[in-house]
């Protein structure tokens, strides 16, 4: 050994490791030139029954290529209704060249595991057949994969007291809760891919992509906004059908760009947001009317509504200097506490009356009530253009500007983007999300920062505090409770004062929305999953559901056998020809259903590693060349007929790609891909890695390609390397996978989860690599042999004394001491090193023999760890994941390149969850556990409580009082109230049939405050019972009198008022039935025509006429 090779080694650094990813492959001698065919018949059997059987294959015939699938459905009892073991298909394969393997074909090889993978980062991710992390739930809707979803991503929910309703890319659709525990269909089922194990639900007519839905419980209605500007209703308590799809009862063209916000105001009236600020009221007088309007009358009915449009914005901008904002309006948010709208944008609020819609208030996130004029720009004007809509002129056309001018103009703009820059992200960082109103009638806006912040009714921020780091992205209130859901996944359950009282990680996506419905919580997160929490928990019965879970694993989990063929190679810029790919790769993938390549200076040069760096930094990545690598192993792989390619990642030198068997695809997906440069500062890609990660069956995958710091004294930068890469290779979806089809989400779910949260361990920070149950590194590691001469090296491999070769590998003695890939497994090498040889020479006499002589190594390796924290540890919901390989080897009649390529084949057993079945236990527990069903009845129960009057009398603009008492001693008690309708009292003092409106129910003459709110124990509220006169722009005549004043206000009308009350967590309501009739006074004077003349009484300020709207229709009423 050289003495400057001594003096290197001899500084290797105790130093502890980092890591990295990379895999390679490699190929074994078979004994037969065939394998045979296994026949599975269904049987009960346990899991350690299935392990054992895997691992020794029956005889039977030869099924090259061929991968057929079970189509039998076990009964609940099979482990697997599809099992497929892809071992039975394999077909026999010559040895490489090198003789790479000295076993049989089923035989799995000896393994070398690296220390240290016990703990920190490094400790293998918990599974459990039950998360314990979290509460039990139901899930409506499994997680699907994203590549199902294109075109059909659901983007909202919505609950009616019976129904959960979706708004998604085609339409919408509804699950009844009834059908909750129900199976779902399966594969090869009617329904479409991704929906195989959802709970049965039916779907409407193919629609525009739904933005945001509100029910309407009051007029039993839903209603959903539309990206083509369009607003639909859909009727609940339609006869909904499984085999058929149903339509929308009404639906007009209410903007011209996407509706983002819908809301329904305590007075029935639908109030909708759009891009700029646009925030429109469509009365629900108009709206009563066209629902009333035959079926052949749908056009008619459609253009009354668009004609009653009343447009705030523009209303405002016609009477003065605007300061409503000119951003997107995010959210509308109802607050009937006191008969009040929010508009939510992302830096300001503008607060509205919701019986007058005047504008009251515009403030921003601080609370500052915002005096600046934002005056639409004739662009944005333009966009709202509406057919009835008032829209201010355009302006003349400004002269231009002189010289000095637009330089003033331009320093202006460079010192806003330097103020930007340099504080603008913190701005950024606090835009408003999520808005909700509390059971206790305060208000709680969440930021994209995490941050929390509570506002009084009237607009003033009260307090505000950081939970969690990541943003908000949706909140729900419900009794006593908040939730709030994060775009980390977590959701955390807070009091009304804000203080946390639970948390947990809901879904390994973003939650993008929370609503109530049928006693539980149900989360919706961005990849399109539905979960229900019980709306109790965390509670002590969780324990109960969560264990009797468990007890049920064997009825539903599943287990599968796949195989996956991975490859590396270091081409050298070089491009190989088809038989050298055919020979690495195409002889060993007819038994395999996943194939991953990884390539290694695929490009380099000065020039095309800073153009690369160049283009990353604008997120384009991928060349020419590397393009044309995929194309080719893609016709060696046959990927018109046999295997798709499903997805790639380039950076500068390194590729990484990914093929799937079509067969498998079903059952593969949600590609996600990373990147890490280490070279030049670690900002260069000339070394680094790229990484893609996969579910397979539900399993999380990750396959990084790598390549490290050369040279052989550089092995502490190459552990650095690994170290770097690992602990900060963040996954992202790929650009190229589902171009814009995914679902819209809010700007906070693009930010970068800080800390690193997931689904199995929220509290720890840990990386994305660490929290799969399979990462495979592979690619041109560089570790080098030390302590040895060339020509002893080649003496050694002519020799194929590789025992004592690998003795003094670096990566094999940096592995053991727990210095880089901590806890990771390789198969014993037996084939020659791959590094370093002559292009064009075959065979061992390739060797570098030139001036340099550079030692032998086996630079290009696989590693892999799977889900065992002990070797013999058998496959099952706690170790979903069981891999060992059973061909590792070099082509070494491969002569392009200085490197040899690699390839390894893994064998994996994977147990997943059978989540219809589950679901199905799930069920069967909750109502066979006599624990918790008593349990659940408790959540039923409602405080007692009374009112003080059951009929109320008022005269024109008198008030009076409604006591609501409770009269428990210890529990709180909520209550909201609801008009039930208006009837017009006739002569005879008869009642007519009453008039339902939508929403809360509450005639525009009646003003109830508060119509919300909390009693505490043996406490009492008094609510104030208003009359208020109330007319609309349209029912004044030309002499500015009401023209419908005699037909309706100047008769007696009566209301029913139901004050519905319920506990902290109670799941059903009691009610109490209040008559509120309002008298007409004949001190009101009007003429022979019905027009208003005058108010005789002594009151004037009752006169509501002096109010003005937009509204432009008459009332129905």
């Amino acid at each position: 050994m050289e003495e400057d090779d001594r003096l290197a080694l001899a500084g290797i650094s105790d130093s502890p490791p980092r890591r990295k990813a990379q895999s390679i492959s490699q190929q074994l001698r078979t004994s037969t030139g065939t394998n045979h065919k296994r026949h599975h018949q269904l049987r009960n059997r346990s899991l350690n029954e299935n392990r054992i059987s895997n691992h020794h294959p029956a005889g039977g015939e030869s099924g090259a290529g061929i991968y057929p699938r079970s189509a039998t459905s076990g009964p609940v009892g099979f482990v697997s209704d599809r099992l497929v073991d892809y071992r039975q298909y394999s077909q026999g394969m010559g040895a490489a060249e090198d003789g790479g393997g000295d076993g049989s074909q089923n035989c799995p090889l000896t393994e070398f595991t690296a220390s240290g993978g016990g703990a920190g980062i490094f400790k293998v991710p918990k599974r459990a057949p039950v998360n314990p992390s979290r509460p039990p739930c139901v899930e409506l809707r499994p997680h699907p994969l994203r590549e199902t979803q294109v075109g059909r991503f659901l983007r909202t929910i919505a609950s009616t007291e019976t129904q959960l309703w979706a708004g998604l890319e085609s339409g919408v659709r509804v699950w009844s809760y009834s059908d909750t525990y129900k199976p779902g269909l399966g594969v090869g089922g009617r329904l479409p891919r991704g929906d195989e194990d959802a709970a049965p639900f039916c779907e409407s007519t193919s629609t525009s992509p739904a933005m945001c839905m509100v029910v309407d419980q009051g007029a039993k209605l839903v209603w959903s906004g539309h990206k083509d500007g369009r607003i639909r209703c859909w009727k609940m308590d339609l006869e909904l059908s499984d085999d058929n799809t149903f339509e929308e009862c009404l639906s007009w063209q209410a903007h011209r760009n996407p509706v983002l916000a819908l809301e329904i105001s305590s007075y029935g009236d639908i109030w909708s947001g759009t891009e700029n600020g646009y925030i429109k009221v469509w009365p629900w007088e108009a709206v009563e009317k066209s629902m009333s309007m035959s079926p052949e009358e749908k056009h008619m009915a459609s253009l009354l509504v668009e004609k009653s449009i009343i447009d705030l914005k523009s209303q405002a901008a016609n009477s003065g200097p605007c300061s409503i904002p000119s951003s997107d309006v995010k959210c509308l948010l109802s607050d009937n506490v006191r008969g009040r709208i929010w508009g939510v944008c992302s830096m300001a609020f503008s607060l509205w009356d919701a019986r007058t819609r005047e504008l009251l208030k515009v403030f921003n996130i601080e609370g500052q009530v915002e005096n600046r004029v934002e005056t639409p720009t004739a662009q944005d004007q333009g966009c709202e253009d509406e057919t009835n809509v008032k829209v201010v002129s355009k302006p003349k056309k400004e002269k231009s500007q002189s010289f000095l001018q637009r330089s003033r103009n331009a320093l202006i703009g460079a010192a806003d983007a330097v103020r930007r820059a340099t504080k603008g992200s913190f701005t950024e960082e606090k835009k408003t999300e999520a808005i909700v109103l509390a059971s206790n009638g305060s208000i709680w806006t969440g930021s994209s920062n995490g941050l929390l912040i509570q506002w009084d009714g009237n607009g003033n921020r009260l307090q505000d505090f950081t939970h969690h780091p990541c943003g908000i992205l949706c909140f729900c209130s419900y009794g006593s409770r908040i939730w709030v859901g994060y775009v980390s996944g977590m959701v955390q359950l807070l009091d009304l004062e804000g203080k946390l009282l639970a948390s947990w990680v809901a879904h390994n996506g973003s939650v993008i929305k929370l609503v109530v419905g049928n006693g539980s919580i149900y989360s919706l997160a961005t990849h399109g999953g539905i979960r229900g929490w019980n709306i109790s928990s965390p509670e002590q019965v969780d324990s109960i559901v969560r264990s009797e879970l468990a007890d049920k694993e064997m009825t539903y989990t599943r287990l599968e056998n796949i195989r996956i063929l991975v490859g590396t190679w270091n081409v050298g810029q070089e491009k190989a020809s088809r038989d050298s790919i055919k020979s690495w790769l195409g002889s060993a993938v007819s038994d395999v259903g996943i194939v991953v390549v990884g390539l290694q200076e695929v490009e380099m040069g000065a020039g095309f590693l800073a153009m690369s760096a160049a283009k990353e930094s604008v997120g384009i990545e991928g060349s020419a060349t590397g393009q044309w690598w995929q194309d080719r192993i893609g016709e060696v792989l046959d990927e018109e007929s046999i295997f798709e390619r499903v997805g790639s990642r380039q950076l500068a030198g390194l590729m990484i790609a990914i093929w799937v068997r079509k067969t498998l695809r079903t059952h593969v997906g949600d590609l996600d891909v990373a990147a890490v440069a280490c070279g030049f500062g670690r900002a260069i890609g000339n070394k680094g890695g790229v990484g893609l990660r996969l579910r397979v069956f539900d399993r999380i995958i990750c396959f990084v390609n790598c390549h490290l710091a050369a040279h052989l004294e550089a092995v502490n930068r190459r552990n650095a390397d690994f170290d770097h890469i690992y602990r900060t290779m963040n996954f992202i979806r790929a650009s190229s996978n589902l171009g814009n089809a995914a679902a819209s989400v809010s700007s906070a779910a693009q930010m970068l989860r800080s800390p690193n949260v997931t689904e199995e361990t929220p509290d720890e920070d840990r990386p994305d690599l660490a929290e799969a149950d399979m990462v495979i590194f592979f690619g041109d590691f560089n570790y080098r042999l030390f302590g040895i001469s060339y020509d002893e090296a080649r003496d050694f491999v002519s020799q194929r004394s590789f025992d004592w070769l690998r003795e003094k590998d670096q990566l094999r003695a940096e592995m053991k001491a727990g210095k880089a890939f901590q806890g990771m497994r390789e198969a014993i090498i037996k084939f020659p090193p791959t590094y370093k040889f002559e292009r064009g020479k075959p065979g061992l006499g390739g060797y570098d023999s030139g001036e340099k002589k550079r030692i032998p190594a086996w630079c290009d390796r696989v590693l892999y760890r799977d889900n065992r924290s002990f070797p013999l540890e058998q496959c099952s919901l706690v170790c979903p994941i069981v891999a060992s390989i059973f061909e590792y080897g070099a082509c070494m009649d491969v002569t392009e390149s200085d490197h040899k390529p690699v390839r390894c084949k893994f064998h994996l057993e994977i147990a997943h969850v059978d989540r219809s079945i589950r679901r199905e236990e799930f069920g069967t527990i909750l109502q066979s556990n006599d624990n918790i069903r008593s349990s659940r009845e408790a959540l039923r129960f409602v405080p007692e409580t009374s009112i003080s009057a059951e009929r109320i009398t008022l005269q024109n603009h008198e008030s009076s009082g409604l006591k609501i008492t409770n009269r428990s001693g210890k529990d709180i008690v909520f209550f909201e109230i609801r008009c039930l309708g208006q009837s017009i009292a006739a002569e005879d003092e008869v009642a007519s049939d009453v008039l339902p409106r939508g929403a809360l129910g509450l005639p525009r003459w009646l003003e109830v405050f508060p119509a919300a709110g909390m009693i505490n124990p043996d406490q009492a509220i008094e609510i104030s019972i208003r009359h208020e006169d109330f007319h609309a722009q349209e029912e004044l005549g030309g002499d500015g009198f009401p023209q419908s004043w005699w037909c309706e206000d100047t008769q007696d009308k009566e209301v029913v008022l139901l004050v519905s009350v319920r506990g902290s967590c109670s799941t059903e309501a009691r009610t109490h039935r209040t008559i509120v009739q309002h008298h007409f006074s004949g001190d009101i004077c009007v003429n022979s025509k019905g027009n208003f003349l005058g108010d005789l009484s002594a009151n004037p300020k009752g006169n509501g006429s002096t109010k003005r709207s937009g509204s432009s229709n008459r009332r129905s009423h």
